[in-house]
């Protein structure tokens, strides 16, 4: 790598987690305030080190430092949300923007110091706006390379081109950020980045390796690594205003159409295509609709315009579509309408699938079911979503054709391990073997749930069952779980009785024993009956029920 580094303008925000704290949780930042990640502090306030806080202490001896210390678990994600409106101000005053890390951005100085007047004053002008704009301070560092720019801006110093390698050369070597090798410098002697800048790169690459190199590089000012600019975000968003407010559901699917083929067009015009659509609209008497569709493919024109109409004509009639509660309607007609794409992606970046998953026939699936839904509503056409639970019931989610396929419970149905067989070839002695088996598995996600293979007809109304051993007495279940007898023969309501031929169980389920009104503790059998079918039974109460039916 040949030349000179870029020069660069780091703008850094002193304690940033500290400030992010404040403004998305009202944390004051003027309180001893400390940010604590893996029982560590990673950020305090300046009242916090004025009692003697730092980073890297424990928990325990920062409260002991200062008993009115506030703590607040590092967010990651609230640090990069609460630092957009700072680099979107900094964006109005310069171009070129690259966010290093939440609290910290640079860009190009020598864009800004030509038409600004030099480098201090376009320094100086950001920084004003910075606090004009979002009441957040702010310092400027300006030197070759960003890692130096960085170190710059703790003192607000801009280095003159050329004396960055000076610059650096008195700092300590705690400055390269890396705890692991500055540890090994100092015990090595080596305690300024000078020192290590001095040593033979080719020594340095085999006793460091290439983290080593290149922090050696950066020590001595050699910092090559461009500025990945971001981009700011185009404008998608299509707003339409009516003078006469809409009230009837003809109209405001007229309206939804034009506005959703101009959504259309604009992202088309970026490569882009939306997944996620945010519908807001304003009433005239003021009030504020929003709504928020999810969608797991690419949203058409016409797929947009249905989602927009379906919502207003919830809004406006004031149904749910389902003849439940209705909610309230409006107390006046609607007289703008926004589209937001609130999630884009490159129209490129759904790729058909090897084996047909996102191909053409799905696509002609998906135009057909979408013309249905026109027709009828977005619940008339649904479909299966696996997700985690005990009973087969609660493993299956409806949901509408094209919205966003998410379990409703986390944890996809485990991998058979050693669990017993199929309840066809399950020999009657099952519950022992079963025993044994589980002391060896490993814990499933949901413990409790039935192995496979899944039922293929789940009762929504489960049917009551009786169920005798060979003596014709009732099978009962303990609370040890102990089966009296080995079940002979069942009978389902007022039909006749059939013998079980093979049977295993008992899977035991004890839910939400910790509220009393939602407790609910039983056991399930899987039995294979002399005609060939297989039942999931279910004991609850000393009551049988049949809960779902095996192909």
């Amino acid at each position: 790598m040949s030349g000179a580094p870029a020069r660069t303008l780091l703008l850094w925000c002193p304690d940033w987690p500290v400030l992010a704290a404040e403004i998305v949780d009202g944390v004051p930042a003027t309180d001893p305030v400390a940010v604590l990640h893996a029982n560590r502090v990673v950020a305090c306030s300046e009242r916090a080190r004025a009692e003697g806080v730092r980073r890297g202490l424990r928990r325990r001896e920062a409260q002991g430092r200062c008993p009115q210390l506030t703590v607040v678990d590092h967010d990651p994600a609230r640090d990069a949300r609460a630092f957009e409106p700072v680099v979107a101000a900094v964006e109005e005053v310069v171009a070129g923007v690259e966010v290093i890390r939440p609290g910290a951005c640079a860009l190009a100085a020598r864009g800004p110091s030509r038409y600004l007047g030099g480098e201090e004053a376009a320094a100086e002008r950001i920084v004003e706006h910075v606090a004009q704009t979002c009441a957040v301070e702010s310092q400027v560092g300006i030197a070759d390379g960003v890692f130096a720019a960085g170190l710059a801006a703790r003192d607000g110093r801009i280095v003159a081109p050329g004396g960055t390698p000076e610059f650096l050369a008195g700092l300590p070597v705690e400055a390269l950020g890396r705890p692991t090798l500055t540890d090994l410098l100092r015990r090595l002697g080596v305690r300024t980045l000078g020192d290590f800048a001095a040593l033979p790169a080719g020594d340095v690459l085999a006793r460091f390796g290439f983290d080593g190199a290149l922090a050696h590089r950066l020590a001595a000012g050699r910092d090559h690594r461009p500025l990945a600019v971001r981009q700011p975000p185009a404008d998608l968003t299509v707003t339409a205003d009516h003078d006469e407010p809409i009230d009837r559901v003809d109209a405001a699917a007229f309206a939804a159409r034009t506005l959703a083929e101009q959504l259309h067009e604009r992202l088309a015009a970026h490569g882009l295509a939306c997944t996620r659509l945010g519908i807001e609209a304003v009433t005239a008497h003021g009030q504020e609709l929003h709504r928020v569709w999810r969608h797991d493919g690419l949203l058409t024109a016409a797929a947009i315009a249905d989602r927009v109409r379906w919502q207003l004509d919830g809004w406006l009639s004031g149904s749910n579509g389902r003849g439940g509660a209705r909610p309230a309607r409006p107390t006046a007609g609607i007289i703008r309408l926004r589209l937001v794409p609130d999630g884009v992606l490159a129209q490129a970046g759904l790729q058909p699938g090897l084996w047909g998953e996102t191909g053409e026939e799905r696509e002609r699936a998906h135009r057909a079911l979408s013309r249905v839904q026109g027709i009828l509503g977005p619940e008339a056409v649904v479909t299966a979503v696996l997700g985690g639970g005990r009973s087969p019931a609660d493993q299956v989610r409806l949901v509408p054709w094209g919205d966003e396929r998410l379990p409703a419970r986390p944890g996809p149905p485990p991998l058979p391990t050693a669990e017993p067989p199929p309840p066809a070839a399950a020999p009657e002695r099952a519950v022992s073997t079963r025993s044994r088996a589980s002391a060896s598995a490993p814990v499933p996600p949901w413990p409790g749930r039935i192995p496979p293979p899944a039922p293929a007809v789940v009762l929504s109304t489960p049917l009551p069952a009786a169920v005798h051993d060979a003596a014709g007495e009732p099978v009962v279940v303990s609370a040890r779980l102990a089966v009296s007898a080995a079940p002979a023969r069942l009978t389902v309501g007022a039909g006749r009785a059939a013998e079980i031929t093979g049977w295993v169980g008992p899977w035991p389920v004890d839910e939400r024993w910790w509220a009393p009104a939602e407790a609910r503790r039983r056991a399930r059998f899987q039995v294979c009956l002399a005609d060939g079918a297989a039942l999931l039974l279910a004991v609850e109460g000393g009551r049988w029920l049949v809960e779902a039916i095996y192909d």
